[in-house]
């Protein structure tokens, strides 16, 4: 299993349901040194699923201060390539710790 941290619109049920045909379960969290973009999204599905044409991104910042809150969900590796498609390119999947020590997947700026 691999543990992700949301912190927009795979947050929504719909959303959860349309990628992952399931609604998922997690526990809240903060990711640390990272703050909230936002970043106009093009994949009319994407849209359609989350009802949003501007979605959340996570910009890295220097300030170990700054906090953004989240929950955190445990995928399957086939979850987690579904993940992988419904973002967009202008993500990528990388690594980070969160306050509760624990590390996990997000989705963060180019």
């Amino acid at each position: 299993m691999h543990a992700l941290f949301s912190y927009g619109t795979l947050q929504q049920t719909q959303v959860q349901i349309d990628t992952f045909g399931r609604e998922l379960e997690g526990f809240s969290d903060k990711l640390i040194g990272f703050e909230l973009g936002e970043v106009e999204i093009t994949d009319e599905r994407v849209i359609a699923s989350s009802g949003k044409r501007f979605h959340p991104i996570l910009k890295r910042v220097s300030n170990t201060a700054s906090t953004v809150s989240g929950t955190v969900f445990m995928l399957t590796n086939d979850e987690l390539k579904h993940a992988d498609n419904y973002e967009a390119n202008c993500y990528q999947r990388i690594k980070a710790p969160l306050a509760s020590g624990k590390t996990c997947w997000i989705y963060a700026e180019k």
